[in-house]
């Protein structure tokens, strides 16, 4: 071996490669070691031969000779400290990565916190199957993945997936021992036994990938076309004048409701909003109807609903005893009172949403001379959607939902799910189709299904928002999103005899059934979860059944990106949202299995935690606005409801108790699997396949743990 490069060797090296490059004759030297590649070298420049000149030819050419040896053995030394390097970065993330999963698992906090001894049974027993599964698939992968490896060093090296067969017992000196014999064994069961299942699977989902991805494609061309068209539901002009106010227009009796239960951070500013909506004080009714059973929730919203009585709000405070059917029991418990036979259209908002002062006069206009129209749907807005990178991609999927998916339906067959806030309700429509029923966690979804069955008709405005809050910890995102795919399942299985027997057009009836429920409701959870999550680690396994690098790589890049269309400023966001999207599939596949045969967790209903963030902006004009249409009235004192904003706010700083993050188990086990199979991946040279499932492990592996959003309280 060459002596190691002395100093002004080192120097000259240093020189050449970043003062003069390219400014000698390139050389390229062949090693004979087969482990490393061709390496090029640059020769000695001018300068260096004006150097030698006093040397002889002999010397001069020794010399250099022996300079490029020097440089060789310092590119190689370079080389293996680089990947040194690398491999002492691996080796501390990962001891890293080891410690911290230790501290989250001796915390004890996993995605099953044990309120009493009863509950924590039932829910160990609700997913403890599903659960199993996932470990089953986990540890085979892993004893496939060193049986694998094992085979590699002994010499069974795939270039490509497919594997000739035929060819393994050509030679009688195929079979070289034991090892070899059990490997020969156990490719001729994956070709005959397991290949040909996985793959028929495989092909299954990737039809019904490209099937959901067309219907995609096409709810993103109707967008195009009504924005292209400038299509836009367009009210009725009224230039009658209420004897009240003075202003001309349609001015019904509307019915307010804003439902709520134990939302402390959030009651003021969404009392605040409704008391302010711009319409006559005599045709207005707003009931904030409490479910909260706890006592100082109870107190504070009684308070502030007086406060707002006291200032000639028409306002009134309801609360029940019996909490029987969550949101639907409560909303049909107010419709029962007496006054509401007053009223023609209701008009509902979660406790968290703050509709602008306007929103009645731009969404109630729309009913006049339209006695076949029974919802008016605006879009939600959030105003803390740029709080995290959960937030973010909550902001990218319901930003395509509201904007594509319901303003598309609402255009070409006036139907879409009611989005359970946010609309107005004609009162009449609800009690044709049945009113308000107890019978899923979707009441909402429920309602807007029976009305479209007996044939009323609804309205999406794209340009009226009202501003809500998106869940910033995982685990609020993650139990919302059970209620909201679970739900859908126990509606399809209920309402499928009556869409069956419904006098509507069979156009109707397919789209509700198949494309409604089965393709957006049940498939799409199904193929994210089976095809990504299950099929595509296991074909590295078994490499005779194969997906195509379209299916892995360009179809799900070309749907993010069709995704992310209607929030443009959210593109840098694009490979985390594809990621994340198949990740949270576990959840939406055990939610949709939940619902669909009836299991325990599909009639959980869990309220979505709020951290009320309004802005004071909004509340500063929404006073503004109602002291210039009732100049004569008294509101409440800005500074007062800012003063107690404030103190509630430093009361519970301090005590607040410490934020500590949650171990999900089904979410962690999928992350070895992924990144087990990745490593598979490296052995068949599946480049495109490597690096999906090494990064949608690591994307499993980040939510797993609890770090992406807020830590919980």
């Amino acid at each position: 071996m060459a002596p190691p490069p002395s100093t002004a060797s080192f120097g000259w090296w240093k020189k050449k490669s970043h003062a003069h490059r390219g400014g000698g004759t390139p050389v390229v030297i062949k090693m004979e070691n087969p482990n490393w590649s061709m390496v090029e070298l640059e020769a000695p420049s001018e300068e260096d031969f004006l150097r030698a000149e006093h040397h002889t030819a002999a010397a001069a050419a020794n010399k250099t000779r022996n300079r490029n040896a020097k440089q060789l053995t310092w590119v190689l030394l370079l080389k293996a400290h680089k990947a040194a390097g690398c491999l002492t970065s691996i080796a501390s993330a990962f001891f890293s990565l080891g410690s911290l999963v230790r501290r989250r698992v001796a915390a004890g906090r996993t995605d099953h916190p044990p309120t009493s001894a009863d509950t924590h049974e039932i829910q160990k027993l609700r997913t403890r199957f599903f659960y199993s599964c996932i470990k089953l698939f986990l540890w085979l992968s892993v004893v496939l993945f060193a049986f694998e490896l094992c085979a590699y060093f002994k010499g069974w090296h795939f270039a490509t997936p497919n594997l000739q067969l035929q060819y393994i017992f050509q030679s009688p000196l195929a079979i070289k021992g034991a090892f070899d014999l059990l490997y020969s064994s156990w490719v001729l069961v994956r070709v005959h036994y397991l290949a040909p299942p996985l793959q028929f699977l495989a092909n299954a989902c990737i039809v019904l990938f490209l099937i959901q991805s067309l219907d995609r494609l096409i709810l993103c061309l109707g967008c195009f076309w009504i924005r292209f068209k400038r299509i836009k539901p367009v009210p009725k002009h009224d230039d009658t004048s209420d004897l009240e106010s003075g202003q001309k227009g349609f001015f019904p009796m509307v019915l307010v409701q804003i439902p709520m239960c134990n939302e402390k951070e959030v009651y003021q500013q969404s009392i605040a909003a409704v008391c302010n909506l711009d319409w006559p004080k005599s045709k207005i009714l707003i009931q904030v109807l409490d479910d909260s059973d706890d006592p100082t929730a109870q107190t504070l919203i009684k308070e502030e609903v007086l406060k707002w009585q006291e200032a000639g709000a028409n306002i009134v405070y309801r609360h029940r005893i019996l909490r029987d059917g969550y949101k639907a029991g409560n909303l049909k418990s107010a419709m029962n009172c007496s006054y509401v036979k007053d009223y023609e259209f209701v008009a509902i908002f979660d406790a968290d949403f703050q509709p602008n002062p306007d929103f009645l006069r731009r969404t109630v206009p729309h009913f006049k001379d339209n006695e076949e129209l029974g919802l008016v749907q605006a879009r939600w807005s959030f105003v803390n959607k740029d709080e995290n990178l959960l937030t973010r991609l909550q902001d990218i999927n319901l930003s395509f939902h509201f904007e594509v998916e319901q303003q598309v339906n609402g255009v070409f067959i006036n139907f879409f799910g009611f989005n359970g806030t946010a609309g107005v309700w004609r009162i009449k429509a609800l009690e044709d189709s049945g009113g308000w029923m107890e019978r899923t966690t979707v009441e909402d979804m429920d309602i807007a299904v029976r009305a479209h069955l007996r044939g009323w008709k609804f309205i999406f405005l794209n340009d009226v928002e009202c501003q809500c809050e998106l869940p910033e910890s995982y685990e609020a995102y993650r139990k919302q999103q059970h209620r909201w795919h679970s739900g859908p399942m126990q509606l399809f299985r209920l309402c499928l005899p009556d869409i069956i027997r419904a006098k509507i057009s069979m156009g109707k009836k397919f789209n509700l059934i198949f494309l409604f429920f089965l393709l957006r409701k049940l498939i799409l959870p199904f193929y994210s979860f089976t095809l990504f999550c299950i099929i595509l680690p296991m074909t590295m396994f078994i490499p005779e059944a194969e997906l195509p690098a379209w299916v892995v790589c360009y179809i799900p890049a070309t749907m993010s990106f069709l995704n992310i269309l209607p929030a443009p400023k959210s593109f840098p966001f694009i490979v985390p949202y594809l990621l994340f999207e198949n990740t949270m599939s576990v959840t939406k596949f055990n939610a949709m299995i939940s619902g669909l045969f009836q299991l325990g967790s599909a009639y959980e209903w869990v309220v979505t935690k709020k951290s009320g963030r309004s802005s004071e902006g909004d509340l500063v004009s929404l006073v503004e606005k109602e002291s210039k249409h009732n100049k004569g009235s008294s509101v409440p004192n800005l500074s007062e409801v800012k003063m107690e904003t404030k103190q509630e706010k430093m009361v519970s700083k301090k005590k607040k108790k410490k934020k500590h993050n949650r171990i999900y188990m089904k979410e962690l086990t999928l992350a070895f699997l992924l990144l087990t199979a990745s490593a598979r991946s490296l052995l068949s040279a599946q480049g495109i396949h490597f690096y999906f499932l090494l990064f949608q492990g690591v994307s499993f592996l980040l939510v797993g743990l609890d770090l992406i959003g807020e830590q919980l309280d």
